[in-house]
Protein backbone atom coordinates (compact mmCIF):
# COMPACT_ATOMS: atom_id res chain seq x y z
CA UNK A 1 0.00 0.00 0.00
CA UNK A 2 1.91 2.73 -1.04
CA UNK A 3 1.67 7.08 -1.10
CA UNK A 4 -1.31 7.84 -3.71
CA UNK A 5 0.27 8.91 -6.65
CA UNK A 6 -0.62 12.71 -8.06
CA UNK A 7 -3.26 10.58 -10.75
CA UNK A 8 -4.98 9.01 -7.72
CA UNK A 9 -4.97 12.46 -5.53
CA UNK A 10 -6.38 14.21 -8.71
CA UNK A 11 -8.67 11.45 -9.07
CA UNK A 12 -10.00 11.46 -5.32
CA UNK A 13 -10.20 15.01 -6.02
CA UNK A 14 -12.81 15.26 -8.79
CA UNK A 15 -15.22 12.60 -6.84
CA UNK A 16 -14.80 14.58 -3.40
CA UNK A 17 -14.39 18.40 -4.65
CA UNK A 18 -17.94 20.09 -3.42
CA UNK A 19 -17.04 17.97 0.46
CA UNK A 20 -13.52 19.53 0.51
CA UNK A 21 -14.33 22.74 -0.84
CA UNK A 22 -17.51 22.61 2.04
CA UNK A 23 -15.16 21.68 4.89
CA UNK A 24 -12.02 24.27 3.72
CA UNK A 25 -15.04 27.19 3.79
CA UNK A 26 -16.07 26.34 7.16
CA UNK A 27 -12.57 25.86 8.75
CA UNK A 28 -11.49 29.15 6.84
CA UNK A 29 -14.52 31.10 7.91
CA UNK A 30 -14.28 30.43 11.69
CA UNK A 31 -10.61 30.85 11.57
CA UNK A 32 -9.99 34.03 9.18
CA UNK A 33 -9.64 37.27 12.03
CA UNK A 34 -8.65 40.60 11.16
CA UNK A 35 -6.51 40.51 14.62
CA UNK A 36 -4.06 38.02 12.34
CA UNK A 37 -2.29 41.06 10.88
CA UNK A 38 -1.53 42.39 13.92
CA UNK A 39 -0.04 39.04 15.42
CA UNK A 40 3.61 38.38 15.17
CA UNK A 41 5.42 35.34 13.87
CA UNK A 42 5.03 32.79 16.88
CA UNK A 43 1.71 33.98 18.14
CA UNK A 44 0.80 33.23 14.23
CA UNK A 45 2.47 30.00 14.51
CA UNK A 46 0.50 29.13 18.06
CA UNK A 47 -2.68 29.97 15.91
CA UNK A 48 -2.24 27.70 13.04
CA UNK A 49 -0.88 24.49 15.35
CA UNK A 50 -4.59 24.91 17.25
CA UNK A 51 -6.00 24.77 14.19
CA UNK A 52 -3.59 21.67 13.13
CA UNK A 53 -4.63 19.99 16.02
CA UNK A 54 -8.28 19.25 14.21
CA UNK A 55 -7.45 19.71 11.22
CA UNK A 56 -3.88 18.00 10.16
CA UNK A 57 -3.95 18.28 6.76
CA UNK A 58 -3.19 22.26 6.72
CA UNK A 59 0.31 23.06 5.71
CA UNK A 60 1.07 26.74 5.60
CA UNK A 61 -0.37 30.13 6.54
CA UNK A 62 0.68 33.54 5.09
CA UNK A 63 -0.68 37.01 5.23
CA UNK A 64 -0.94 39.39 1.92
CA UNK A 65 -1.66 43.12 1.86
CA UNK A 66 -4.24 44.15 -0.16
CA UNK A 67 -1.81 44.81 -3.44
CA UNK A 68 -0.98 41.11 -2.93
CA UNK A 69 2.55 41.62 -1.34
CA UNK A 70 3.13 39.04 1.31
CA UNK A 71 3.44 40.44 5.23
CA UNK A 72 4.41 37.80 6.79
CA UNK A 73 6.58 35.11 6.25
CA UNK A 74 5.39 31.38 5.65
CA UNK A 75 4.04 29.68 9.06
CA UNK A 76 4.43 26.09 8.45
CA UNK A 77 2.07 23.64 10.94
CA UNK A 78 3.63 21.23 13.35
CA UNK A 79 3.01 18.61 11.05
CA UNK A 80 4.53 20.05 7.40
CA UNK A 81 7.72 21.91 8.46
CA UNK A 82 9.61 23.74 6.21
CA UNK A 83 13.25 24.03 5.82
CA UNK A 84 13.10 27.92 6.44
CA UNK A 85 10.42 30.83 7.05
CA UNK A 86 10.42 32.19 4.05
CA UNK A 87 8.17 34.26 1.64
CA UNK A 88 8.32 37.79 3.37
CA UNK A 89 7.99 40.43 1.01
CA UNK A 90 7.11 37.97 -2.13
CA UNK A 91 4.98 39.78 -4.76
CA UNK A 92 1.70 37.24 -5.32
CA UNK A 93 -0.83 39.19 -6.91
CA UNK A 94 -0.80 37.20 -9.69
CA UNK A 95 -1.52 34.44 -8.23
CA UNK A 96 -4.93 32.47 -8.16
CA UNK A 97 -5.48 32.70 -4.70
CA UNK A 98 -5.01 36.50 -4.78
CA UNK A 99 -7.24 37.01 -7.70
CA UNK A 100 -10.02 34.86 -6.57
CA UNK A 101 -10.35 36.24 -3.53
CA UNK A 102 -10.19 39.48 -3.99
CA UNK A 103 -12.65 39.05 -6.54
CA UNK A 104 -15.15 38.29 -3.78
CA UNK A 105 -16.11 38.41 -0.26
CA UNK A 106 -16.59 34.36 0.65
CA UNK A 107 -14.07 32.26 1.13
CA UNK A 108 -12.22 30.92 -2.40
CA UNK A 109 -10.47 27.30 -3.10
CA UNK A 110 -8.19 27.02 -6.04
CA UNK A 111 -7.51 23.66 -8.63
CA UNK A 112 -4.91 21.56 -7.18
CA UNK A 113 -1.16 22.53 -7.67
CA UNK A 114 2.33 21.18 -7.14
CA UNK A 115 3.45 23.15 -4.11
CA UNK A 116 7.13 24.23 -4.91
CA UNK A 117 7.76 23.80 -1.26
CA UNK A 118 6.89 20.51 -0.68
CA UNK A 119 6.79 19.11 -4.12
CA UNK A 120 3.47 17.69 -2.93
CA UNK A 121 0.14 18.47 -4.55
CA UNK A 122 -1.41 20.80 -2.85
CA UNK A 123 -4.25 24.03 -3.01
CA UNK A 124 -5.21 26.85 -1.56
CA UNK A 125 -8.39 28.43 -0.07
CA UNK A 126 -8.09 32.02 1.02
CA UNK A 127 -10.58 34.91 1.82
CA UNK A 128 -10.38 38.88 1.64
CA UNK A 129 -10.29 40.41 5.48
CA UNK A 130 -12.54 44.13 4.98
CA UNK A 131 -12.19 46.50 7.91
CA UNK A 132 -14.78 48.71 8.78
CA UNK A 133 -14.81 51.21 6.65
CA UNK A 134 -15.12 48.62 4.10
CA UNK A 135 -11.43 48.73 2.25
CA UNK A 136 -9.30 45.79 2.36
CA UNK A 137 -6.87 45.11 4.81
CA UNK A 138 -5.85 41.92 2.84
CA UNK A 139 -5.84 38.29 2.04
CA UNK A 140 -5.69 35.21 4.63
CA UNK A 141 -4.39 32.06 2.87
CA UNK A 142 -3.63 28.47 3.90
CA UNK A 143 -1.97 25.99 2.21
CA UNK A 144 -4.07 22.47 1.91
CA UNK A 145 -2.07 19.08 1.83
CA UNK A 146 -4.27 17.79 -1.19
CA UNK A 147 -3.23 14.05 -0.14
CA UNK A 148 -4.14 14.34 3.74
CA UNK A 149 -6.87 16.55 3.14
CA UNK A 150 -8.69 13.47 1.01
CA UNK A 151 -7.68 11.14 3.69
CA UNK A 152 -8.89 12.94 6.42
CA UNK A 153 -12.42 13.45 4.57
CA UNK A 154 -12.62 9.48 4.17
CA UNK A 155 -11.52 9.25 8.11
CA UNK A 156 -8.49 6.71 6.34
CA UNK A 157 -5.72 9.20 8.72
CA UNK A 158 -5.68 6.60 11.49
CA UNK A 159 -4.94 3.78 9.03
CA UNK A 160 -2.36 5.69 6.80
CA UNK A 161 -0.38 6.09 10.57
CA UNK A 162 -0.23 2.26 10.87
CA UNK A 163 0.56 1.40 6.75
CA UNK A 164 4.13 1.62 7.51
CA UNK A 165 4.02 -1.77 9.37
CA UNK A 166 1.56 -3.43 7.33
CA UNK A 167 4.26 -2.76 4.36
CA UNK A 168 6.90 -4.73 6.86
CA UNK A 169 4.66 -7.82 7.44
CA UNK A 170 3.94 -8.02 3.83
CA UNK A 171 7.33 -7.41 2.72
CA UNK A 172 8.73 -10.17 5.30
CA UNK A 173 5.65 -12.65 3.60
CA UNK A 174 6.92 -11.86 0.60
CA UNK A 175 10.38 -12.96 1.08
CA UNK A 176 9.42 -16.27 2.86
CA UNK A 177 7.41 -16.64 -0.67
CA UNK A 178 10.58 -15.99 -2.76
CA UNK A 179 12.75 -18.00 -0.13
CA UNK A 180 10.21 -20.56 -1.28
CA UNK A 181 10.17 -20.21 -4.54
CA UNK A 182 13.68 -20.05 -4.83
CA UNK A 183 14.30 -23.41 -2.81
CA UNK A 184 11.64 -25.48 -5.47
CA UNK A 185 13.31 -23.89 -8.31
CA UNK A 186 17.22 -25.03 -7.08
CA UNK A 187 15.16 -28.84 -6.17
CA UNK A 188 13.94 -28.43 -9.82
CA UNK A 189 17.65 -27.63 -10.82
CA UNK A 190 19.04 -30.67 -9.08
CA UNK A 191 16.37 -33.25 -10.68
CA UNK A 192 17.06 -31.64 -14.10
CA UNK A 193 20.53 -32.16 -13.40
CA UNK A 194 20.27 -36.15 -12.91
CA UNK A 195 18.14 -36.13 -15.90
CA UNK A 196 20.72 -34.84 -17.80
CA UNK A 197 23.20 -37.36 -15.82
CA UNK A 198 21.15 -40.71 -16.70
CA UNK A 199 21.01 -39.58 -20.37
CA UNK A 200 24.58 -39.02 -20.98
CA UNK A 201 25.36 -41.94 -18.93
CA UNK A 202 25.13 -45.72 -20.42
CA UNK A 203 23.19 -48.48 -19.10
CA UNK A 204 20.89 -45.92 -17.10
CA UNK A 205 17.46 -45.42 -17.21
CA UNK A 206 16.42 -41.92 -18.18
CA UNK A 207 14.10 -40.81 -15.38
CA UNK A 208 10.72 -39.55 -16.71
CA UNK A 209 11.16 -35.21 -15.89
CA UNK A 210 7.39 -34.71 -14.43
CA UNK A 211 9.33 -34.12 -10.85
CA UNK A 212 11.21 -31.62 -12.57
CA UNK A 213 8.01 -29.74 -13.93
CA UNK A 214 6.03 -30.37 -10.62
CA UNK A 215 9.06 -28.51 -8.66
CA UNK A 216 9.86 -25.39 -11.49
CA UNK A 217 5.66 -25.22 -11.62
CA UNK A 218 5.04 -24.69 -8.18
CA UNK A 219 8.21 -22.60 -7.80
CA UNK A 220 6.87 -20.01 -10.38
CA UNK A 221 2.89 -20.30 -9.02
CA UNK A 222 4.48 -19.10 -5.78
CA UNK A 223 6.96 -16.38 -7.20
CA UNK A 224 4.27 -15.07 -8.94
CA UNK A 225 1.76 -15.42 -5.83
CA UNK A 226 4.67 -13.57 -4.01
CA UNK A 227 5.10 -10.54 -6.39
CA UNK A 228 1.37 -9.99 -6.66
CA UNK A 229 1.63 -9.69 -3.08
CA UNK A 230 4.32 -7.31 -3.24
CA UNK A 231 3.02 -5.19 -6.33
CA UNK A 232 -0.99 -4.78 -4.88
CA UNK A 233 0.50 -4.37 -0.62
CA UNK A 234 3.73 -2.74 -0.91
CA UNK A 235 4.25 -0.99 -4.06
CA UNK A 236 1.08 -0.13 -5.30
CA UNK A 237 -1.16 2.16 -3.69
CA UNK A 238 -4.82 0.69 -3.11
CA UNK A 239 -7.72 2.90 -2.32
CA UNK A 240 -9.46 0.41 0.13
CA UNK A 241 -12.82 2.30 -0.02
CA UNK A 242 -12.55 1.92 -3.95
CA UNK A 243 -14.34 -1.18 -5.63
CA UNK A 244 -12.17 -1.33 -8.21
CA UNK A 245 -8.41 -1.83 -6.00
CA UNK A 246 -10.08 -4.86 -4.22
CA UNK A 247 -11.68 -5.94 -7.38
CA UNK A 248 -8.14 -5.78 -9.19
CA UNK A 249 -6.57 -7.51 -6.03
CA UNK A 250 -8.38 -10.09 -6.13
CA UNK A 251 -8.45 -11.13 -9.74
CA UNK A 252 -4.80 -10.97 -9.71
CA UNK A 253 -4.57 -13.47 -6.76
CA UNK A 254 -7.54 -15.61 -8.77
CA UNK A 255 -5.67 -15.26 -11.87
CA UNK A 256 -2.39 -17.00 -10.48
CA UNK A 257 -3.92 -19.77 -8.47
CA UNK A 258 -6.48 -20.85 -12.04
CA UNK A 259 -3.09 -20.71 -13.96
CA UNK A 260 -1.20 -22.75 -11.70
CA UNK A 261 -4.12 -25.43 -11.10
CA UNK A 262 -4.68 -25.53 -14.47
CA UNK A 263 -0.77 -26.62 -15.20
CA UNK A 264 -1.07 -28.92 -12.19
CA UNK A 265 -3.84 -30.48 -13.93
CA UNK A 266 -2.53 -31.22 -17.17
CA UNK A 267 0.90 -32.35 -15.70
CA UNK A 268 -1.63 -35.12 -14.28
CA UNK A 269 -2.95 -36.06 -17.29
CA UNK A 270 0.52 -36.47 -19.26
CA UNK A 271 1.96 -38.06 -16.31
CA UNK A 272 -1.55 -40.58 -15.79
CA UNK A 273 -1.28 -41.25 -19.96
CA UNK A 274 2.32 -42.03 -19.93
CA UNK A 275 2.18 -44.06 -17.06
CA UNK A 276 -0.59 -46.47 -18.00
CA UNK A 277 -2.96 -45.28 -15.44
CA UNK A 278 -5.87 -44.07 -17.40
CA UNK A 279 -8.01 -44.73 -14.72
CA UNK A 280 -6.87 -42.01 -12.70
CA UNK A 281 -7.11 -39.33 -15.36
CA UNK A 282 -10.90 -38.83 -14.70
CA UNK A 283 -9.22 -36.83 -11.33
CA UNK A 284 -7.53 -34.14 -13.12
CA UNK A 285 -10.24 -33.89 -15.43
CA UNK A 286 -12.16 -32.90 -12.43
CA UNK A 287 -9.78 -30.20 -11.64
CA UNK A 288 -9.73 -28.54 -14.88
CA UNK A 289 -13.36 -28.92 -14.51
CA UNK A 290 -13.15 -26.94 -11.29
CA UNK A 291 -10.52 -24.41 -12.79
CA UNK A 292 -12.90 -23.62 -15.66
CA UNK A 293 -16.73 -22.85 -12.44
CA UNK A 294 -13.58 -20.85 -10.76
CA UNK A 295 -13.21 -18.42 -14.46
CA UNK A 296 -16.05 -17.95 -14.80
CA UNK A 297 -16.82 -17.28 -11.38
CA UNK A 298 -14.17 -14.73 -11.43
CA UNK A 299 -15.54 -13.45 -14.60
CA UNK A 300 -18.85 -12.85 -13.22
CA UNK A 301 -17.42 -11.22 -10.43
CA UNK A 302 -15.75 -8.58 -12.13
CA UNK A 303 -18.94 -7.90 -13.87
CA UNK A 304 -20.86 -7.42 -11.70
CA UNK A 305 -18.34 -5.19 -9.45
CA UNK A 306 -17.61 -3.22 -12.28
CA UNK A 307 -21.74 -2.60 -12.63
CA UNK A 308 -22.10 -1.73 -8.76
CA UNK A 309 -19.17 0.67 -9.14
CA UNK A 310 -20.84 2.10 -11.96
CA UNK A 311 -23.85 2.57 -10.09
CA UNK A 312 -22.36 4.05 -6.90
CA UNK A 313 -20.69 7.17 -8.92
CA UNK A 314 -23.52 7.68 -10.62
CA UNK A 315 -25.46 8.28 -7.63
CA UNK A 316 -22.15 10.16 -6.02
CA UNK A 317 -22.34 12.33 -9.05
CA UNK A 318 -26.04 12.76 -8.94
CA UNK A 319 -25.42 13.98 -5.74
Amino acid sequence: MSKMSHFNVIEQYEDHKRALFTLLSSILTCFADIKMFEQNQDELTEKLNSLCSYYPFVSLLYLLDANGKQISRNVPSKYFKSPAKIGFGVDRSNRPYYALAMATDHVVVTEPYLSSVRQELCLSTSIKITQADGSVKGVIVLDIDLGAALAFLAGDSRRLYFEPYFKVMYSSIVLGLFIVALTLLCIGGSECFKIFVTMVKPNTTTETPFGVVIYLTLALAIFDLGKTTLEEEVLLYKDILRHSSTRRTITRFISVIIIAVSIEALLMIFKFALNGESEHILQAVWIIIATALLLIALGVYVYLGSKAEAQLLKKTTMH
